[in-house]
């Protein structure tokens, strides 16, 4: 099939894009990836089978693409440059990644009738509520959650078939809308084998940390996150684990909150901020560790989505102590490769850390078991089988 994608966004990076994409390839599809781009790209390339077309973007239409639900602007310029995508393509299906630009793309296709697959990378709507720009004038007056959570509705409506990450969020779904279950496929993120299979080591990341106990993170550090309570942590366990160490690879524009905190809880001898760093040291990093972290707070979106990073630290054979958000809790027991805390809990996501200090071969035996699970059950090889399924039926 000629499958058209639609990202309304650059190209890359976009794992979850790419990962989809390049296994549909692989399985004998035609992929032509709609993303945008502002001036430092090329209109047109093939980048592992992928065919990009990129079509230019500004800072307006970026500013406004947050008022997609509001006023109809970000709508009416995608839908231009959507209908000439798919025109020069000739494709003949369409696959929306999140609910930002679907306006556009179900407003297209009424005139192309073509099957569509809504692809909710997450709960869109609900983690709105959580974006500091609503909090401060003007997004707090003319940006409405409620308004997003309606039209996410309406697209799942729509579409032929609903893609989501975790069974969890397919049941609030079903919770909220009578549909068919056959309709929403989950298809969570996951690593590729190449992530996790002979691995470039750089030995001087090993080496920087190789005298501490490492409590590793990795990814956006934004409050909800959950840092903070690792970071209260360290100053409440630091004469317990001398050598302990919070490494944190990742940034957020709500640092210097954390940094903050860092400093009035004088840690800083115990506390590395990195930022972002390439996602090829991230074994390195994860390598260098003893305990690898993901303490989420609770909420809607929390609940039904998984932290990829959770499997990449399994891949590796590092253990996971996570929030009891409930997907993230639920993979971390079925593969038993680490503990769970009460999210925002001090005091027991301390406890956990020492009792995974305390216990070398508890630690060994999660990591054990967090690799065997990603090897035989939850590699990207293994859990992209049912978007292959989706596309063998809208074939057929």
């Amino acid at each position: 099939m000629r499958i058209g994608m639609i990202l309304d966004a650059v190209f890359p990076p976009d794992p979850r894009v790419e990962n989809e994409a390049v296994s549909l390839v692989k399985a004998g599809h035609e992929v032509f990836l709609f993303c945008l781009h502002y001036g430092q790209q090329n209109q047109s390339e093939v980048i592992n089978g992928i065919k990009v077309k990129r079509y230019l973007s500004n800072t307006l239409e970026y500013k406004v693409s947050a008022l997609a639900y509001t006023i109809p602007l970000y709508t009416f310029l995608m839908k231009r440059k959507i209908r000439q995508f798919i025109k020069e393509n000739k494709v003949e299906v369409l696959h929306i990644h999140d609910i930002r630009i679907a306006g556009a793309v179900f407003g297209v296709n009424k005139k192309y009738k073509l099957p569509t697959v809504l692809d909710l990378h997450e709960n869109r709507p609900e983690i709105m509520r959580f974006y500091p720009h609503l909090y401060r004038f003007p997004g707090k007056y003319v940006i409405s959650p409620k308004k997003w959570k309606n039209k996410e509705e309406e697209f799942i409506r729509k579409a032929t078939t609903v893609i989501v990450v975790t069974s969890e969020a397919k049941d609030e779904i079903k919770k909220r809308l009578p549909i068919d279950t056959d309709k929403i496929v989950e298809v969570p993120n996951t690593v590729r084998q190449s992530f996790y299979k002979n691995p470039r080591v750089y030995p001087e990341i090993l080496k920087q940390y190789s005298n501490s106990f490492v409590v590793l993170y990795i990814g956006d550090t934004g409050l909800r996150r959950g840092l903070k309570t690792a970071i209260k942590s360290v100053h409440l366990i630091k004469n317990k684990i001398e050598n302990i160490k919070l490494v944190i690879v990742g940034k957020n524009t709500s640092d210097i909150i954390l940094k903050n905190l860092v400093k009035n809880l004088q840690v800083e001898a115990h506390v590395d901020f990195l930022g972002w760093k390439d996602q090829s040291l991230f074994q390195s990093y994860i390598l260098s560790s003893a305990i690898c972290i993901s303490p989420l707070h609770r909420n809607v979106h929390h609940d039904t989505t998984y932290a990829n990073k959770i499997f990449q630290y399994m891949s590796l054979g590092r253990p996971v102590l996570g929030s009891n958000a409930s997907a993230q809790e639920k993979i971390i027991k079925k593969a038993n490769a680490g503990l769970i805390h009460q999210d925002r809990d001090v005091q027991d996501f301390s406890n956990k850390v020492l009792e995974l200090y305390n216990n070398k071969d508890l630690r060994e035996e999660f990591g054990k078991n967090g690799s065997e699970f990603i090897e035989n059950e939850f590699s990207w090889e293994n859990t992209s089988k049912k978007l292959l399924h989706v596309y063998a039926n809208l074939k057929n």
